[in-house]
């Protein structure tokens, strides 16, 4: 896998909000025609639909094999279309992946191929055992070196009936899948994506006690991008709450809660939640905020095609309001923004290398890369696997990993 040597990296030219080697009208341009081959038919911009002011977008793929709507946000319009764009295409990259694969169960693999460690994989309870037989598909491994093979389950979007053999065994999803510039933009994004899950995870699992005390303080937040975006919230009359769920990984991550000011129950706009991380703490706060912004806006339109009526109702209750708004409006936090951990490289590849040591010095003994980019459109785009993280707790079905059984342990140690 190809991600440059040094001589070759390049510097990051836009870093209002993320961090990018190109601006995000230059990704648009390059992108765009290949939008009608991918059968993206839509572009919209959605901001105009809630008074907050922060950019958000929708974009349609019809025929899409697993969501038909993406979303994008922004601190810029033009950074959101982006955002949004770049997420239907990396989907329609994983809805039709051409990689060779391999047929056969774990058991039967592991003596011939460098198979990933799967009892460290985000699991369900329905059962994978060794001897299930299902498809893999390689990858290359950033920690030890050289290929390794993972669960295509974990890779793949396609799904439209019937699923491949084997199938339920791993959690499936967009976790961990991104696009970008370059190659080591992809990656990078979709490791700190898998760490946000990890860290969000783990803070759940806290006590409230535990989980208060990570509450950042928005006076403290001295960046000028973040503080716009907090400006713009308070403007539109919407309260926000702030929490830090950065976890021993030591990549900043935060959670971003959002709630109308007021009572109006003529709006019917739910509370919203938005999270983000980034090596550098501005940048994985801007995207909490714009995510929340996003998250707010896309229950407005209400086109997103993966929530059912039922979600909607849980978050109109009246109950879950007002809960909302009580653990957002009694307390302010006492963290200062400034005390989290940042970094910020020369290059996207300084960025990444830093990701991968911090994962390393938690006992992350594999980082998996699988390069979906597809020589016609030439877009980079990556999945990213990495055994250890805990992945989105969701599920009924999930199964609890060794990083979030030892939260749970030490919480109950600390109440006896």
């Amino acid at each position: 896998m190809d991600l440059r040597t040094s001589t070759e990296q390049a510097v990051k030219v836009h870093t209002t909000g993320t961090h990018r080697i190109v601006a995000p009208e230059q990704t648009l341009a390059r992108v765009a025609p290949f939008l009608p081959v991918m059968g993206i038919t839509r572009v919209a911009n959605v901001t105009g639909l809630d008074m907050v002011g922060i950019p958000v977008v929708m974009v349609t793929r019809p025929n899409s094999r697993s969501v038909s709507v993406a979303q994008g946000k922004g601190v810029t319009l033009a950074a959101a279309k982006a955002s949004g764009v770049m997420e239907s295409v990396e989907s329609y990259h994983a809805e039709r992946i051409t990689l060779p694969l391999k047929y056969g169960s774990y058991e039967e693999l592991r003596w011939s191929h460098p198979i990933v460690d799967v009892q460290r994989l985000p699991r369900l309870a329905s059962g994978f055992t060794p001897h299930t037989p299902m498809l893999w598909v390689e990858g290359t491994d950033l920690l030890g070196g050289g290929p390794k093979w993972v669960p295509f389950e974990m890779v793949h979007l396609n799904f439209t009936l019937p699923l491949p053999p084997g199938s339920g065994s791993f959690v499936a999803g967009s976790n961990g899948l991104a696009s970008g510039n370059s190659l080591a933009e992809a990656i990078g994004h979709a490791i700190t994506e898998l760490v946000e899950r990890d860290g969000a995870t783990l803070w759940r699992l806290r006590g409230l006690e535990a989980q208060e005390a990570t509450r950042i303080d928005p006076a403290t937040v001295a960046d000028p991008v973040c503080a716009s975006l907090l400006d713009r919230f308070d403007a539109a009359g919407v309260d926000v709450g702030l929490w830090e769920i950065t976890s021993d990984i030591g990549l900043p991550a935060f959670l971003c809660r959002i709630v109308t000011r007021e009572d109006a129950p003529q709006q019917s706009i739910r509370p919203a939640l938005g999270m983000g991380c980034h090596a550098a703490r501005e940048v994985a706060l801007s995207r909490a905020l714009t995510e929340a912004a996003q998250s707010r806006l896309t229950f407005i339109a209400g086109a997103r095609d993966d929530m059912p009526r039922a979600e909607y109702e849980r978050h109109l209750d009246p109950v879950q309001h007002e809960r909302w708004k009580r653990r957002i409006t009694e307390d302010t936090g006492v963290r200062d923004f400034a005390t989290v951990p940042t970094f910020s490289g020369r290059t996207i590849e300084d960025d990444l290398a830093h990701q991968l040591d911090r994962l390393r010095a938690v006992g992350i003994e594999e980082v998996v890369a699988v390069d979906l980019t597809k020589p016609e459109f030439g877009i980079p785009v990556a999945r990213v696997v990495i055994p250890g993280l805990e992945g989105i707790d969701e599920s009924p079905d999930y199964l609890l990993g060794a990083r979030a059984r030892a939260v749970i342990d030490l919480g109950a140690g600390e109440e006896s």
